[in-house]
């Protein structure tokens, strides 16, 4: 297993080093006056935009350019965001952590209602149960996330009220969050609003996440419930369930140490690439909600040809996707030892 690991930790910063010549690559589709635009933050750099190419290399060949990227990323120079008028790299820490908030609670979710309605459906294949499984995954697949979220806006804060509006706090709140003496211990306002002893800051902003918690959870647990309802299907007519069940082993011990974690290997990976949606930012979903996340800054960026920014996404993006693709093929490993050797 070892072995394995330092394998799968060796690959990471060449697969990091690859994605980054392509991401930079891509601006070089772009003029130099557009990929420098980003780096103006006053009036009078404006009028030194020829001396701001000049000092990123925009006009030099691309190996040039792209050792300057470089070199500024590592000093945390990501260029400025015109868009949240500030560095690229102080709006990703800012806004990360109500990302984070939001891609946890809805992960969990996802994850627990795709794993046992998908075995559940199998357990009761052509049941009751299961039909409604198979029409709710299909209805899953099928609704767009920007149709959902205002669907779920429409009726539960337009019509009933029972939900608050989009954003992540009510705005007598977020006058309590701004006081000074409220401390960013971790930048989730969740676990934030209990550390600094406000438990209804910590109330307020779950109010606020019950939407599109939801509404990622409706279109994300359909694809999990239907791959692991097949795999099951598949893994419970398998040799090794009937020889299991032929020497009398109890039917629970058979559906879930042999059958389920065998159908779990796909679901590994398809949990994986949802949580590398919810953590790069859910555009739509924080679009619609309003909600303050890297998501909402990366689509209002790209509508505002924000090149610095989009750029920055983009990289956030490639480090969540290898970092979690890595960790599920350790996890892949612990569920499969076979894997190991491969």
């Amino acid at each position: 297993m070892l072995t394995f690991t330092l394998r799968r930790l060796i690959q990471i910063p060449i697969v990091m080093l690859v994605l980054s010549i392509m991401i930079v690559g891509l601006t070089q589709l772009l003029t130099p006056e557009a990929r420098a635009s980003g780096y103006i933050r006053s009036e009078q750099q404006a009028a030194q935009i020829d001396k701001i190419i000049r000092d990123h290399g925009f006009d030099q060949p691309f190996p040039v350019q792209y050792g300057k990227w470089l070199s500024s990323t590592f000093q945390g120079d990501l260029g400025f965001s015109k868009t949240s008028s500030q560095p690229v790299l102080d709006t990703i820490r800012q806004r990360l952590p109500a990302t984070l908030e939001l891609a946890i609670l809805a992960a969990i979710p996802i994850i627990l209602i795709g794993v046992w309605f998908g075995t559940l459906s199998a357990l009761h294949k052509d049941k009751l149960i299961d039909q409604i499984m198979r029409v709710f995954t299909v209805l899953g697949y099928s609704l767009p996330t920007f149709v959902l979220g205002i669907l779920m806006l429409k009726v539960f804060y337009g019509t009933l009220g029972w939900a608050p509006g989009p954003g992540q706090l009510d705005t007598i709140n977020q006058f309590t969050v701004l006081d000074p003496a409220f401390k960013r211990y971790t930048g989730m306002l969740t676990i934030d609003g209990l550390l600094n002893g406000k438990p209804a800051i910590t109330l307020d902003v779950l109010r606020h996440l019950v939407l599109p918690v939801l509404t990622l959870t409706i279109v994300s647990s359909a694809g999990i419930i239907k791959i692991m309802r097949a795999q099951m299907l598949e893994a419970l007519s398998s040799d090794y369930v009937r020889t299991a069940r032929s020497k009398g082993l109890p039917e629970s011990r058979v559906t879930g140490k042999h059958a389920r974690r065998n159908a779990l290997l796909p679901v590994v990976t398809l949990a994986g690439f949802t949580l590398i949606s919810l953590l790069g930012g859910s555009i739509i979903t924080e679009t619609i909600f309003a909600y303050p996340g890297v998501g909402q800054w990366a689509a209002g960026a790209a509508g505002n040809f924000d090149v610095p920014a989009v750029l920055g996404f983009a990289l956030l993006t490639a480090v969540i996707v290898v970092l979690i693709s890595t960790a599920t093929d350790l996890l892949y490993g612990v569920v499969d030892p076979r894997v190991r050797f491969d």
